[in-house]
């Protein structure tokens, strides 16, 4: 079958170990990572933990990934949908309080295999927010929370540096189906996410203008869902290219978008310190779990 599955529309015939499309991998699952991550929002890491696996491959290709190895360069290992079952029982056996899917668009189909036993956590689909409608409504009842980002509202950056001058046409359509099939954020009674939407927000060096106007579609568009605003930039992948990206954000645009953020009334969620702009918080893809 000629994968479009993603916005890129490739149609191509993935094989099952590789792909020749802009995600770099066949229809077979392949991930990097399976561990215990306590790095996320507190919603979904809190003190036990999410049970995030990293995916290897990718449809959006930022030119500053942190995660440049496995997006880009399709680090990781093949699996089945059995080997990810396992993986999944696996990690709730370590305390994990959710199975959190980062990256995993490329494969919906093998993962909504892997998921027809639900595990007894939730399960977050954990993705660049760059989706087809069509695709997220194939993972409805499989999918408890979604974790977008919203990178761009505005088309330049967008396509400078993601390759997706179209990015928000599709990234708007994407969350607000996520949002039809959860509701609002609900939380259980030691402050894990159940149910929901949590939009991420990167600030980007120079587009404190990109970031608001992301913000007021939010505000004006996503009623009930989350947002994290995110302040963790750091220079990686091939930034250092793009002289006008290659640092972090300032103080003063930190400000600016914080801010603004907060001026809008944008009060359910989390607003990163500009302290996490450290690239001690890049994951090890060293097959860890896989």
């Amino acid at each position: 079958m000629k994968c479009t599955l993603c916005p890129r529309r490739c149609n191509i015939e993935r094989e099952p170990l590789e792909g020749k499309g802009v995600c770099g991998v066949g229809t077979q699952a392949k991930i990097a990572r399976a561990e215990l991550h306590f790095d996320e929002e507190p919603v979904i890491s809190g003190s036990g933990g999410s049970g995030a696996i990293f995916f290897s491959g990718c449809q959006l290709k930022c030119v500053f990934c942190q995660n440049y190895a496995v997006s880009h360069d399709a680090y990781g290992k093949i699996v089945t949908a059995e080997r990810l079952k396992e993986i999944y029982k696996e990690l709730v056996s370590k305390g994990a309080r959710n199975i959190n899917l980062v990256s995993a668009s490329h494969y919906a189909p093998v993962v909504l295999d892997s998921l027809k036993e639900k595990p007894p956590v939730p399960v977050i689909w954990n993705s660049s927010g760059y989706e087809k409608v069509e695709t997220i409504r194939m993972l409805k009842g499989a999918v408890d929370v979604y974790l977008p980002d919203f990178k761009y509202a505005l088309s330049e950056p967008a396509r400078k540096y993601s390759l997706a001058g179209d990015y928000f046409d599709y990234a708007k359509d994407a969350i607000a189906e996520m949002l039809d099939q959860t509701g609002p954020v609900v939380l259980d009674e030691d402050g894990y996410i159940q149910k929901g939407v949590i939009i991420r927000h990167l600030i980007l060096p120079g587009q404190t203008e990109n970031s608001r106007r992301v913000l007021k579609y939010i505000k004006d568009h996503f009623p009930g869902a989350w947002v994290s605003l995110m302040a963790q930039y750091v220079p990686m992948g091939n930034a250092q290219n793009y002289p006008e990206i290659n640092r972090r954000i300032t103080e003063a645009e930190y400000d600016e978008v914080v801010n603004y953020m907060l001026d809008l009334g944008l009060e359910d969620g989390f607003i990163q310190d500009l302290e996490s702009a450290d690239a001690k918080y890049t994951p090890e893809f060293d097959l860890t779990g896989v």
